[in-house]
């Protein structure tokens, strides 16, 4: 199951309190203060991990709490510190604290501290001077820190699959790479975004790149109509843009105005992602009468548009060549 959004609740531990004690040994005259430090408590920490690619295990164990410090003891022993609690994230995972963004966490191992632990006490020892050799004061631990946490996951991909609902997105996406998303024929088959490693031969590691295949977006899309304010941000940090239209089922007005509507969910969501460089396809050229309209739908949007056929593969060599040359261009 895909879940790219989740809720969590943390809790650092509290330190461990102070020692008063009093060193008491036979032959030992003026033994004086021996109370040792409380420990400090655990912090919660989230990390991510390319080894995650979904927050399920957060959605299912929302509530993260660290041990508290130990106490200190006489003898000038100190309480154990509490170990910390390390919540794993998939890559791509951006953290929120109420209205604060804390951290956008990007890169394989990068970490943040959400709820510090709390410090330990003093003892009485530390409290000793030369005019008060016999303290009777020591502290008590701070407490720990409660805080609710927002993770929100956005695919890191270069690319991002675009458009209306059943015009061949997931079918492109099998196409040019190893990525078996559910495919048929008819609307919102896409139900959560899926990616793919496209890689071109004899270009070794830098002809390969990442696409995302984003479910399909229909007007009001920003607004959460068909959960299109959910999928547009797997967009967000993409470098490239392949926007696929449908010209069999439909007339060249009506291309054009998908085409328009889409572009205008990009805008209304982001501006930022509305800027992003976009590689215009036409999938089905296999069927009849497709190829005939490719040209009149390009004069209407004023684009070049890349045809290629998912099923027979026509078209899909030039337009893996066409997406690595302009990513090229935007790195």
């Amino acid at each position: 199951m895909f879940i790219d959004e989740a809720k969590v609740f943390v809790e650092s531990g509290s330190g461990g309190n102070g020692c008063l004690s009093f060193r008491r040994e036979k032959n030992v005259p003026r033994g004086g203060p021996d109370g040792g430090d409380g420990g400090s408590g655990g912090s919660v920490i989230i990390r991510c991990s390319r080894n995650k690619q979904t927050l399920i295990d957060v959605r299912y164990h929302s509530h993260l709490r660290s041990g508290d410090g130990g106490h200190g003891k006489g003898g000038n022993k100190h309480g154990k510190n509490a170990g910390d609690v390390i919540l794993e994230v998939p890559v791509g995972t951006t953290v929120h604290s109420g209205p604060e963004k804390l951290a956008d966490l990007v890169c394989d191992g990068q970490w943040v501290l959400v709820a510090k632990g709390g410090a330990g006490g003093r003892g009485n020892r530390a409290f000793k001077t030369q005019r008060n050799t016999a303290p009777k004061i020591f502290e008590k631990g701070k407490p720990g820190v409660k805080v609710e946490i927002w993770l929100e996951l956005k695919l890191i991909a270069d690319v991002g699959i675009i458009g209306f609902p059943n015009v061949g997105k997931s079918s492109l996406l099998s196409r040019i790479s190893s990525a078996h998303p559910k495919i048929a024929n008819y609307p919102f088959t896409t139900l959560a975004p899926n990616l793919g490693v496209v890689k071109l031969q004899g270009y070794a590691n830098t002809g390969s790149f990442v696409v995302a295949d984003i479910p399909g977006l229909i007007e009001g899309a920003h607004m959460g109509k068909g959960l299109g304010d959910k999928f547009l941000r797997h967009v967000e940090r993409t470098r490239l843009l392949i926007h696929m239209l449908d010209i069999f089922n439909f007339d060249e007005p009506a291309v054009e105005d998908r085409y328009s509507i889409v572009n205008k969910e990009l805008k209304l969501h982001s501006r930022q992602l509305s800027r992003k460089e976009q590689v215009v396809v036409v999938n089905k050229i296999d069927l009849p009468g497709v190829k005939e309209k490719i040209r009149a739908v390009s004069k209407r949007i004023k684009k070049k548009i890349y045809p290629v056929s998912a099923v027979t593969g026509e078209g899909i060599k030039e337009l893996i060549c066409a997406i690595r040359g302009r990513l090229r261009e935007v790195a």
